[in-house]
């Protein structure tokens, strides 16, 4: 068991397009779990669907490319990734197709589970 976190878009007849796929990379939950509270939402963050716009993707670059991920930790969240090469390289893989998808129209969700 650990921490599994998913990127993806709906298409026109609303099946799932996976965009982008991370394992254990616990600065980026906790960057994303502030942003659902950010938004409101009160309710468990645990395999909650979370629509990204693009002035998250935006924010979530800014924070990327500062390496201002925040540290965090849960039993599954594995060690500490904010300063991980390998993540930094795939979080902007993710936000270039992110950004690319939103400007097609389509709608960018995160999700994840532990």
């Amino acid at each position: 068991m650990g921490l599994d976190q998913y990127a993806y878009i709906r298409d026109k007849e609303g099946d799932q397009i996976d965009l982008q796929y991370w394992r254990k990379h616990n600065a980026l939950q906790g960057w994303m779990e502030n942003l659902y509270r950010y938004k409101g939402k009160k309710d468990d963050f645990n395999c909650a669907a979370m629509q990204l716009t693009s002035g998250d993707i935006d924010r979530l670059e800014e924070d990327v490319l500062l390496r201002q991920l925040p540290v965090t930790t849960g039993f599954f969240y594995g060690a500490d990734t904010s300063q991980d090469d390998y993540n930094f390289d795939r979080d902007l893989e993710f936000i270039a197709k992110a950004r690319e998808k939103d400007k097609e129209g389509y709608r960018v969700y995160y999700s994840s589970s532990y």
